[in-house]
Order: C-alpha cells, then sequence, then structure tokens
C-alpha cells in the first residue's frame, strides 16, 4: 500500500506522552436505568493504537461515541468526563462540538454504509469532507484503502458498492480529513484477510507517522494482536448485582477490564475458537452431499446484474449459478467487490437482473420480489450484513421480530409474545429485549435481532451475509451451533457469504468461488479448499493463511 506523506498533518512540535483523549470516571445510563458503563476510565495517546476488545454489547460503542460527545439515542452521562484534545466535549456548545467533530476527531461506525448518503457518488462522497481539493485527491484516498480507481467506481452510489467496499469508502471519508484522533468500529468487520491486513498496516502507519491517536473496537484477535499497543478488554463478567453492567478501569482496580501488552494477546497459530485452519489443514463437511438426482430446493442459472446506464454501464454478475441442496449448507467466498451481496440480494429479489433464471423446488421463481407469491417471500429469507440500515429505528425489537409472525401467520396473536421471546432466547438474547428499539443495541446484538426476525418466518433457505462479522469469537459460535441445529430439526437449508474461511470450511458441505463476478469454482467445499484448481481460490486461501502468521 501505499502511503502519502503530505496527506496528513504533520505533527506540531516533538513527540509528547499527552493524551489525546482522557476520559476518567465516566458513567453511562440507558433510558431504563441500566448501567452501560461505569466508572470508566481510558486514555489515547499520539502515535499509538489502541483496541477495544470484548463480547458483543459490553460498551465498546458505547465508549467510542462518549469521545465524540455523541451518546447512544436516550442514553445520557450521569457522573465523569471526556477530553478530546484537551477539550470537554459534554461542556463544548453544538457549533464547537461540530468543529471539533469536522476538523480533527473523526470516527467510522459499525454500520458505514448507513451512513453513505445514497445519492452521492462515491467522488462527492469523498470530496465534500476532503480538506485538500488537488485534483488528484479522491483517487489518492480510494488508492490508500485499497479501493483504486479505474474511472468506475468513484462513478457509482453506495448502493453499487459491496458492504466491504463501503466501509472502505467511509474510511477514506475520515482520513480525508487529516484528523487527529481516529475512531474505528470494527473495522475490518466483512474484509478478505488481505484487505485486513492492508487496512491493519495503513493504521500502524498512520499512528506511527503521523501520530495519529488512533482506538478501535474489534473482534479479530490475530489483528489485535498485529496492530494494537495497547489493548483494554471489555466484560460483563462482574460478581454480583453489578453483572449486567459493563466496567473500564485501569489495570489493578477490581479486574474488571484489563489494559494488556498486545504480544499476550492470543495463542500463535491457533484458530479462532478451535476451528480448522486453512490451508494445510483437513477441512470437514458437517453433512454428507446430496444424492445425485436430487432437484435443489433452490438455484441460479446465468444470472447476469450491471449497474449504472447506457454508456457508464459497469456488470457486477456475468452468467453467476448457483444451487442449494434441500436441508445442505452452501458457503460463497470471494474478495471483497466480487459479487457476493449482488449475488443473494438478486437471489431474494432485491436487485434487479438483467439475465438469467430463478427455481424453487424446480419450479421457476420470478426474479422480482414483487413477482412472488407470499409463501415464496416466506419461504427464502435474507439475514444482511448490516443490521442498522434492516432495523426499522421506530419500532420495538419485539415488533420487528414479531412482524413476520403475523405476516406468515406463523402462530396467534396471542402465541406470538411468548414466540418472540423464544426466538430471542435462541439467539442469545434476553426476552426482556422485546421492549428495546435498535438504537439501544450493539452491533452485534442487532445482528442477532436480525437473524431471529428471519427464523420468524420459519424459512426453508436462510441467507447469512457476513452475520458472524460484528460478534466475538463465543457469540459467533453459538449462532453457527443455532444454524447448523436447525437444519437438522427444519431441515432449512443455508447459505453463508464469509471472508471466515475456517468456518465456511467446517460449516458448509459446498462452495462458490466468485471473482470479479463471475463463478471461477464450485464443488464440495473440502475438495475446493483443499486442491483449489483457479487462482483467485488460491489468493484467498494464500491471504488467509497469511493473515494468521504471527508478527
Amino acid at each position: 500500500m501505499s502511503h502519502d506523506p503530505d496527506r496528513y498533518r504533520e505533527p506540531a512540535g516533538p513527540p509528547t506522552d499527552t493524551p489525546a483523549v482522557r476520559i476518567e470516571g465516566l458513567t453511562v445510563t440507558a433510558p431504563d436505568g441500566r448501567l452501560l458503563l461505569t466508572d470508566a476510565a481510558l486514555a489515547l495517546r499520539p502515535g499509538r493504537v489502541t483496541a477495544l476488545t470484548g463480547p458483543s454489547g459490553s460498551g465498546k460503542t458505547t465508549l467510542l461515541r462518549a469521545v465524540t460527545g455523541l451518546l447512544p439515542p436516550g442514553t445520557r452521562r450521569t457522573a465523569g468526563q471526556v477530553e478530546v484534545l484537551g477539550q470537554d466535549v459534554f461542556a463544548l456548545t453544538e457549533k464547537e462540538l461540530r468543529a471539533l467533530r469536522s476538523r480533527r476527531l473523526a470516527y467510522v461506525g459499525q454500520d458505514p454504509g448507513s451512513g453513505l448518503n445514497p445519492r452521492m457518488r462515491v467522488r462527492s462522497l469523498v470530496r465534500e469532507l476532503s480538506t485538500d481539493r488537488a485534483a488528484d485527491t479522491v483517487t489518492a484516498l480510494l488508492a490508500e484503502v485499497r479501493l483504486p480507481d479505474d474511472g468506475r467506481l468513484a462513478a457509482r452510489r453506495p448502493a453499487a458498492l459491496s458492504g466491504g467496499q463501503q466501509r472502505r469508502v467511509a474510511l477514506a471519508r475520515a482520513l480525508a480529513r487529516r484528523p487527529d484522533v481516529l475512531l474505528l468500529d470494527e473495522p475490518t468487520a466483512g474484509l478478505h484477510p488481505e484487505l485486513r491486513e492492508e487496512i491493519g498496516s495503513l493504521l500502524r502507519h498512520l499512528a506511527a507517522e503521523h501520530r495519529l491517536a488512533i482506538c478501535l473496537s474489534c473482534h479479530d484477535p490475530e489483528l489485535v494482536e498485529r496492530i494494537a499497543d495497547d489493548v483494554v478488554e471489555l466484560g460483563s463478567h462482574l460478581p454480583g448485582p453489578r453483572a449486567a453492567a459493563t466496567a473500564l478501569r485501569p489495570v489493578g482496580e477490581g479486574g474488571d477490564v484489563h489494559v494488556l501488552p498486545a504480544e499476550r494477546i492470543g495463542d500463535e497459530g491457533a484458530a479462532p475458537g478451535g476451528r480448522v485452519p486453512v490451508p494445510g489443514a483437513a477441512v470437514t463437511a458437517v453433512r454428507p452431499l446430496g444424492e445425485a438426482g436430487d432437484v435443489p430446493v433452490l438455484e441460479a442459472r446465468d444470472l447476469g446484474v450491471s449497474f449504472g446506464r447506457r454508456r457508464g454501464t459497469v456488470p457486477a454478475l456475468d452468467g453467476v449459478g448457483l444451487s442449494v441442496a434441500a436441508d445442505g449448507a452452501t458457503g460463497i467466498v470471494g474478495a471483497s467487490g466480487s459479487g457476493k451481496t449482488t449475488l443473494v440480494r438478486a437471489v431474494v429479489g432485491l436487485q434487479p437482473v438483467t439475465s438469467g433464471t430463478l427455481r424453487l423446488d424446480g419450479r421457476p421463481l420470478s426474479t422480482g420480489l414483487r413477482g412472488r407469491a407470499r409463501e415464496e417471500r416466506r419461504r427464502i429469507q435474507l439475514v444482511t450484513q448490516n443490521p442498522l440500515g434492516a432495523l426499522n429505528p421506530s419500532r420495538t425489537i419485539g415488533a420487528a421480530i414479531g412482524r413476520p409472525l403475523r405476516l406468515h401467520r406463523r402462530c396467534t396473536p396471542a402465541e406470538a409474545p411468548g414466540r418472540v421471546a423464544d426466538l430471542l432466547e435462541q439467539v442469545g438474547l434476553p426476552p426482556a429485549f422485546a421492549d428495546r428499539y435498535p438504537h439501544e443495541l450493539s452491533g452485534g446484538q442487532r445482528q442477532r435481532v436480525a437473524i431471529a426476525r428471519a427464523l420468524a418466518a420459519d424459512p426453508d433457505v436462510l441467507i447469512c451475509d457476513e452475520v458472524t462479522s460484528a460478534l466475538d469469537s463465543d457469540t459467533a459460535e453459538a449462532i453457527m451451533d443455532l444454524l447448523t441445529r436447525l437444519r437438522t430439526e427444519r431441515g432449512t437449508a443455508l447459505v453463508l457469504i464469509s471472508h471466515d474461511l475456517p468456518l465456511v470450511a467446517d460449516r458448509t458441505d459446498t462452495v462458490t468461488v466468485l471473482d470479479a463476478g463471475r463463478v471461477v469454482e464450485a464443488g464440495a467445499t473440502g475438495e475446493v479448499f483443499a486442491a483449489p484448481k483457479h487462482a483467485a481460490t488460491r489468493a484467498l486461501l494464500g491471504s488467509e493463511h497469511a493473515a494468521r502468521r504471527p508478527r
């Protein structure tokens, strides 16, 4: 990756150990009185990368947002101070706070796509925040975040980008400000291993060479081990009546949170959650492949999708096929931008196609959602990569999960509350969450709600787009165990998009590899991963292996 030394503000004066961000005694309370953070303390220093780790819902996003002076809606600071570059953010006027966030403090949230204006093109999204008005600024910033522009990408709108591309556009927008403090909420979620490495290298470079104070939340222990100078572990494991709260204190005060040297995090060479590493190790399928001649529950043939109009048309899918066996598990892998999300959106009828056909149980299925019967819509459910944009912010969690129960007549009105509670428990959330709103949940909790909502329709095919990327390893493993159990008990077919190749190796029977909108390899997962025939597959496996090498 190229780094332009002139594109960032030069440090003023000699290096100093004075924190750019200092948090002391911060307590944040939810509307119902729950403690989200208790007596929190944190220091971010120029030139250092600090990683926040911990299970979903432990308070990482709340802590990051406190630095910006914008707590989640409805929450309030009941004690403590937050100083950024010598200023108390909760004492600033709205005008002063806007100036701080626009010039010296940058924040990229966990669902960056929801923060991109859908009507603006990429070049305008990046240019509007840039302090550098040079003609090549947008091109240079996109290249920095590994989005080299051939003249086409900068002309796209967010809807024509993959989730990983949207995330990198949001990062380019943040860097365009030349900030002193950079806050990132799961910046590498949904990126393939090589890109995780590249983004990690960029963050290290910005901290070391330009003395940015960088803080990121992250569920990837290998990445944390490689790039973090300091690691702050948050957890909901406190004893006694405070067990539901999250505490953050310096090391030595109760042991609730541990700040550890980065080299002590993780076991060298181990795959997270005990999953099978790739390549170089045996891969397993969780069920035998279907018998020859079985009719797939879902089949796509020669699908084509294009973005843009007339001369600016860009093919996103070209003659793509996909076959999903009844009660089988199919993986879809490929580099960011290869067409994975576009493919599954086309399958569920959300993305118009220019060519190709779909079949459900061997019968023709309309390629458009409006042409499908209610029962056909029920049978295929999609869990998207960014749940914040998929959940109605004005509906409670109970209403969101209850709606498909009602629409698809899966239970009586009297049975609905109990069914909602059961679905929440299945995805590892307390039934009391039914009364909360999406903004009151962490990113990982929202992802589990999205899974519960999809399961409420009792689908025959469940399509999951990077559903574990925002989850800690234990929660991700529990969710995958749930999906595997659904296959066994209900015969639900699973389509799994993931950059986590060990997860795909462990949990799928067949895999389809996409590259530049085309299928380059498909077959039994164990065979494809053990003996890849196409260069794109070998590159994916190689980048996964490289990402797991110790520093």
